[in-house]
Formats: structure tokens, sequence, C-alpha cells
């Protein structure tokens, strides 16, 4: 039998929904799996097609064809690196091993290194799609040397979703750069996804609507600005209904958020690399609060909010006016998302195209949506923006939503309704706009109990630093 062209290396829901989109696309796969009765199955269930099932790494590398091209598709951590120690030894100079889990970007670099230094290229690639994104077309983010993109470039230009710009995957960058796009990524969607949780908290707060009436006000803001997986999906869950009592499913989920660690790393990074992410952070404080139920709840028998909830006076406008408010905080969420992307860029030198970032996006991953078209615009006019919110299209429409953000934003605060993502992206436009911030304070306070000096505003952008003996002047 002729060698297979691909390898793949765990056959969890996302490896062997990737396996068959490789298969489909005219690639034979050789699988292996850590318990080999599920490779067994794997083959047994898809009778006629190019798949070839392995028990070992030795049989693994034997069954592929040179250079070798073998995926990963393993729990993050480290599993990968017992994973690289035991197959490294099966393979050769020039072959291709890549990591399409959720790694951390600087273990990745670091097994780069360790893999070039004997000839192997290694790859971090982001997959982003989920399940069916896997079995029909996701994102994919891979990072590494340009000879390993030349290689694995005919399979992931082939299996990658493709949107009217083409299919969506691009030689992201050299060692970490892949897997440093997919953790913003991921950042960029627990504020997407926040940011409609508060929507809905103020529609359904403020409003009192039903999960008909959210299904609907969702499904007419997906033909807008505002269209995106995300909000479909919305839309459809508020129409799901409980089998058990006939009431809304969504009315029956625990109020915990879960988290895998992505963007926990986002927002570590970004203090690192001192960009402002509050959208982003917000985002992550929220499901950590979430996840404290019991104490909340008795919280809520203690502490009390306003007294009275004050409703709307025009339903129509309210609804307006939270639509805006989303699409203006999601500007800025994105806006801190892309900054982070172009710091990493510098930091570690990946020249990283941001057009390309946002063209890579718009199908398959779980943040498409048609406001990423106006962001690659954006690039295009100027490939070095510092910040979304400089080009003229985005300052357009957050100068346009301002006031219905203001509004939206003022109403849950004096209603005693949480919206950190949206306050945060309120206040980093707020703070990013502004010429002279009152850190002029902070600064002499440092200066005052620490001797940690100030630069004058009177000379210059050079100025020197100096020191004010504040407590005896």
């Amino acid at each position: 039998m002729a060698q297979a062209q691909f390898g793949m290396i765990g056959l969890g829901v996302m490896g062997e929904n990737l396996a068959l989109n490789i298969e489909d696309h005219g690639f034979s796969v050789a699988v292996w799996n850590l318990e080999g009765e599920w490779a067994d199955r794997f083959i047994a269930a898809n009778p006629g097609k190019k798949l070839v099932g392995t028990k070992t790494f030795e049989e693994l590398t034997r069954a592929i064809e040179r250079p070798r091209r073998i995926m990963m598709m393993i729990k993050a951590g480290a599993p990968v690196d017992m994973t690289i120690d035991k197959i490294a030894p099966c393979l050769e100079p020039g072959d291709v091993l890549i990591d399409g889990g959720n790694s951390y970007f600087k273990d990745t670099q670091e097994r780069t290194r360790r893999l070039e230094a004997k000839g192997i290229h290694f790859v971090g690639s982001g997959v982003s799609g989920g399940e069916e994104g896997a079995r029909f077309g996701p994102s994919l983010m891979p990072g590494g040397s340009d000879e390993s993109w030349q290689a694995i470039k005919p399979v992931f230009e082939a299996i990658a979703a493709r949107s009217d710009s083409g299919p969506c995957v691009t030689h992201v960058g050299t060692d970490g750069a892949g897997h440093y796009v997919k953790m913003v990524h991921n950042g960029i969607e627990y504020g997407d996804m926040q940011l409609i949780a508060e929507a809905y908290e103020m529609l359904r707060r403020g409003l009192g609507a039903t999960a008909e009436d959210l299904a609907s006000i969702f499904e007419e803001w997906n033909r807008g600005p505002l269209e995106s997986y995300l909000i479909e999906i919305t839309a459809h869950i508020f129409r799901v209904k409980d089998p058990t009592s006939g009431a809304p499913l969504v009315d029956k989920v625990l109020d915990k958020a879960g988290q895998k660690g992505t963007g926990k790393w986002t927002a570590q990074v970004a203090l690192d690399l001192a960009v402002p992410v509050p959208t982003i952070a917000a985002a992550i404080d929220a499901r950590v609060l979430s996840s404290m139920k019991e104490e909340r709840v008795a919280a809520s028998g203690v502490l009390r909010g306003p007294g009275t909830v004050q409703k709307p006076g025009d339903r129509k406008q309210f609804v307006a006016d939270v639509h805006d408010a989303l699409y203006a905080s999601k500007i800025c969420s994105y806006a801190q998302g892309m900054a982070l992307i172009q710091a990493g860029s510098r930091e570690w030198s990946w020249k990283i195209d941001m057009r390309e970032m946002a063209r890579i996006w718009k199908a398959g991953c779980i943040i498409r949506a048609r406001f990423l078209d106006s962001i690659m615009r954006a690039y295009e006019r100027r490939p070095e923006l510092p910040n979304l919110l400089l080009d003229d299209e985005f300052a357009q429409h957050v100068t346009t939503s301002q006031a219905a953000w203001r509004r939206a934003v003022s109403f849950a605060q004096s209603n005693g309704v949480a919206v950190p993502a949206m306050s945060g992206s309120l206040a980093y436009f707020d703070a990013y706009r502004t010429a002279d911030l009152p850190q002029n304070l902070t600064q002499a306070q440092r200066d005052y109990f620490g001797s940690h000096t100030y630069q004058r505003n009177d000379q210059g952008p050079d100025a020197k630093f100096v020191h004010t003996d504040w407590a005896h002047t």
C-alpha cells in the first residue's frame, strides 16, 4: 500500500474531524491514538476512506511519506512534551510536527528551538471553529519556519474554511506566532461573549424581555453591522425549549461560565507587554465571579442595590441604544486585541500581517463576523495602524454610537446591572481619546513617597526626570 500523505496523533473530537476533513480533500491519513482501540473504531466507522490505523509511533512514521507531516491534536501542556519526546526519535530532518492544540506560545517557542536543533520543523497552529469547523473547514493560524509552511500549505489551504477573501489560513510568523495569535483570538472571543451577555442582561432586566423577544431582537441585529456567528447562535439559543418543562432552555442553565486558560494568558501577556485590554480582562473577571455561585447567592441576601429599577421610557430606543453600545464596545475590544497582536509581533519579531489576521477569521472560527471586513479595510488603508480607533471608519462608528453607548451604560449602572465589559470599553475609549489624564497626580504621589521622579510637561517629550522633596516644599 502507498504511504499516507499526512499523520494525525489524537482521535478526540477535533482530531477525528480534522482527519476526515483532510481525507475528504484527497490526502491519505495515518492515525494514532493513545488508546489503540480508538484508532480501530475510527477506521471501522469510515470504510472506504484513505485512512491507516497504527499502534506505535514507529509504525505511524513508517506509514507516512517523507518529509513527514504529522499533526498532534492532544491536550496542551505535559502531554505535548511527552508525545514529542516519544516520537522525535522516529522522525528525520525535514519532517514537520504540528501542535494544533491551545498550547501556550512560549512553550511552543521552546519546543521549536528543541526540535529545530535536530533538523525537525515544529509548527504551533491555532485551530478555531470547534467540532464543525474541524470537520468542514476551520480557521487555521500556523506559526513556524518558512520551510514548514511550504510543506503543510497544500493541506492547510485545502481543509481551511473559505470566505470571499480566500482560504482562512496564512503563515502567521515564526515559532510561537500562531499560538500567540490564537491566544489573543480567544481573548477577543471572551470579550465578545461577555458583551453579548451584558446586552442580554440589560434587555432582560431593563425591558423584562422574554426569550422569544430576545430571539427576535438578536435575529434583527444579525441582519446589520453586528452580523456574526455569536449573534446568530445567541438568537437560536433563545428559541430552544427545555424538553422537560417547555420553558426556554437558556433559563435552566446554571450561571457559572467555565474557561480553559487562553483568556487568562491573554490578560497576563497584555500586562507583560503594557497593552491595556480592559474589555477582555473584564470578561475574564466576569467568568471568575460567575463561578462564585454559592458566595453570590449568600451576598444577594445581604447586599442591596438601587431601591427601585427605572424602566426605559421608549422600548424601541432602548433596544437601539443597547445595540449601539454593543457595537461600540465590540470595536474597543477588537482594538485592544489587535494592538496586543501588534505588540507581540514587535516583541518577538514575527512581522505579523494584521490584515491577514482579520481575513483568516472571516469564516470557520468562532469570532467570524461581517465586522472583520471593516478591520481588513482599516489595515489596507494603513498597514501599521496603531489602534483601530484611529481608523476613520471606526472612529466614525464609535462617534455615531457614543450617545447611545453612554445612555445604555448609564442605565445599567443606575439600576445596578453589572456591565463590566461595556463599562471597560467606554472607559478605554474615554482614556484613549483624552490628551491629559490624571496620572500626573499618580506620578507626583510616587515621587512623594518613593522618589520615583517625574518629567515636567512644560519641557518637551524628552524632558529629564527630576525629583522634588514634596514633604518639605
